[in-house]
């Protein structure tokens, strides 16, 4: 073959590295021989209760339908949130997982000549997006382990058009408040849109958390995402949405593929937000499972960031690399963040009690073979 067909692509999309995500159960099975019956999965973070038995049985009375096309509009989830949260249809906008929203965002947005403000250790989708469109990313150094909002807002100039702050971060599950968020605010000019990407939020059961949907009527250039493949246990049906001002909510319809959410996806999600009782046992799992993970680190003598999301990351002291092929060989998946400059850590989801503990077995054996 004579053509450089990557020679053709978009500038920034000759630059990109494909996103890696975590190993898949099938994958480890086949690599090592091993039952994928005893294999655990914390790499994802993904719920570790399953769906929530409303949204089955919203599935199972779509199914008949499959012939049919979604609702372009997405209204009946639409109006599920507005009913929810309380705002207009208008300032929804509906994404394939919240991480269709993020790239509807930086299609719309950003583009050559353009900067956007992210920082260290955030989420890899947000430099993804913006060299795919060929922006400048400006990365600012993180403050323990979090986001620096000082410094990102001393980062924003001329040319900045989007910042993402991620609250909680993916991650290192690092968390920012209502004071230092509204001082950021108020300093950030309203030509530049601010992204604050929620996708954990449902997890966080701490007092006068910052929430995001409190400011979308203070500041007319902010967007929120959230999505339904955490807490609300949907990651493969990947639906997620985001609220902002209807100007900015018209302007992502525009790019926005009419069928973006499929019609299963969007009946699972309009039943899970009415199942209060699936969240609510979402959010106790979590709590309780992350103290068995702190206390299994502390009996380790390791340490970890504190983390609000549903997942924790823990310093191993060392390369995390071997420890994470260790655990591979064991039967466990977990997650390694080195390319989020965090070589020593590996981020764990939170699952089951025997899921958590049995991580913890497998860790403490790894480190004593080492």
């Amino acid at each position: 073959m004579s053509c450089d067909f990557l020679s053709l692509a978009l500038p920034g999309v000759q630059k990109l590295s494909p996103y890696v995500p975590g190993k898949p159960v099938e994958e480890l099975a086949r690599e090592f021989g091993l039952d994928p019956a005893e294999i655990i999965k914390l790499a994802s973070n993904e719920n570790p209760l399953g769906p929530a038995p409303m949204a089955l049985k919203a599935i199972q009375q779509a199914l008949p339908e499959l012939t049919r096309y979604p609702d372009g509009n997405g209204f009946v989830l639409k109006q599920a949130l507005s009913q929810r949260f309380g705002f207009d249809l208008s300032m929804i906008t509906l994404g394939n997982g919240s991480n269709d929203v993020i790239e509807l965002i930086g299609r719309a947005f950003a583009m050559s000549g353009t900067e956007v403000v992210f920082s260290q250790h955030a989420f890899a989708v947000y430099p993804i997006v913006t060299q795919a469109v060929g922006a400048t990313a400006v990365q600012v150094p993180a403050r323990d382990w979090g986001h620096d909002l000082e410094a990102m807002a001393a980062a924003v100039t001329p040319a900045t058009r989007l910042v993402f702050i991620a609250n909680p971060n993916n991650p290192t599950g690092t968390w920012v408040e209502r004071a230092e968020f509204e001082a950021f605010m108020d300093r950030v000019p309203e030509q530049v849109l601010v992204v604050l990407d929620e996708a954990y939020t449902e997890y966080v059961m701490a007092e006068d958390v910052l929430n995001g949907f409190d400011y979308i009527d203070r500041y007319p250039n902010l967007i929120v995402s959230r999505t339904f493949s955490k807490a609300y246990g949907l990651a493969a049906l990947r639906v997620g949405y985001c609220i902002s001002h209807p100007e900015v909510a018209d302007v992502l319809n525009r790019v926005r593929q009419p069928f973006n959410v499929n019609s299963l996806a969007m009946v699972a999600a309009v039943a899970s937000l009415e199942d209060d009782a699936y969240l609510a046992e979402s959010r106790r799992a979590n709590r309780e499972g992350m103290l068995q993970l702190e206390q299994g680190f502390r009996e380790l003598g390791l340490e970890w960031i504190a983390s609000r999301g549903n997942f924790i990351a823990v310093d191993l002291g060392r390369d995390a690399g071997p420890v994470f092929q260790g655990l591979l060989r064991a039967g466990v998946i977990v997650r390694p963040v080195a390319g989020y400059e965090m070589p020593n850590h590996l981020r764990v989801s939170v699952g089951l009690p025997q899921e958590n503990k049995r991580f913890l077995e497998a860790l403490a054996g790894v480190l004593a073979g080492e």
